[in-house]
């Protein structure tokens, strides 16, 4: 009884970061979908590369809220060894997915050192 209450709350609180997940998505997203409308007509890159930066930042974000929930429901509610090698497989991807991003957005690999373009786009986001 304890033991399915307990799988019930653990579901329930990896749902719960799932959904986190996709609002944090969507709110960034459409954020940065009305800024890019509203200086579209500045017609200048780096209206372009911040809002760019910014959704690669959110995905990333997002992906590593998903792989939370997955590490939470995979290990505590199903925890058996194909489960395990599913948990796994979707790690490497987001984590694939991630590097790709970075790349994306930044022109460098995650592991990179942070260029001064990029370091000036970001602080610009900031204001």
């Amino acid at each position: 009884m304890f033991e399915e209450f307990f799988h019930s709350v653990v579901e329930s609180i990896a749902v719960g970061i799932e959904f986190l997940a996709v609002v944090l998505i969507a709110i960034v997203f459409v954020y940065a979908l009305i800024g890019s409308v509203l200086h579209i007509g500045k017609r200048d890159i780096t209206v372009y590369r911040r809002y760019k930066i910014m959704i690669a930042k959110v995905l990333q974000t997002g992906l590593e809220f998903l792989v939370a929930a997955d590490i939470i429901r995979t290990v505590i509610v199903k925890p058996n060894l194909e489960e395990v090698l599913v948990l796994a497989l979707l790690v490497v991807v987001r984590t694939f997915l991630s590097w790709t991003l970075t790349l994306e957005s930044e022109g460098r690999w995650p592991w990179q050192p942070e260029t001064e373009e990029t370091k000036s786009i970001i602080e610009h986001n900031k204001e």
